[in-house]
């Protein structure tokens, strides 16, 4: 079963992105892209009162060499993401296994995912615990 982690921040939404920014790459994950969803889709298609939505695209290289030698279809998932939401007048931090997913939709055999899946799972929540 994919894993849908779910964590309430106590910081403002500015400040709770650049946090989980910080522990990606502390934790050793590089971070590709940070990206406003809210701020998309008020330029394109003129949305005012969104929630403010961020996508934080990281990348464990260590991961990604492991993943892709199990099956080059588990790329079609890549990178990894995080959330950073606000939701009710709360402020979130998000984030779902994609190396599960890829073993549950058969991109790869479960032999060649579970070591992936073990590592991944063991540097998301050592990550997770600082969140």
């Amino acid at each position: 079963m994919v894993d849908i982690l779910k964590k309430e921040l106590t910081k403002d939404f500015d400040a709770a992105i650049e946090h989980v920014v910080n522990i990606c790459e502390k934790e050793g994950f590089t971070v590709m892209l940070t990206k406003s969803i809210d701020g998309i889709l008020k330029k394109k298609l003129g949305v005012t009162d969104f929630p403010r939505y961020t996508t934080i695209l990281a990348c464990g290289p260590e991961l990604a060499k492991m993943a892709l030698e199990a099956s080059f279809n588990v790329g079609l998932l890549f990178p990894c993401s995080f959330v950073v939401y606000e939701e009710n007048d709360k402020i979130y931090v998000s984030h779902a296994s994609i190396m599960k997913i890829a073993k549950e939709v058969g991109l790869a055999s479960a032999e060649a995912m579970d070591p992936v899946i073990e590592k991944t799972g063991k540097m998301v929540h050592k990550a997770w615990e600082q969140f």
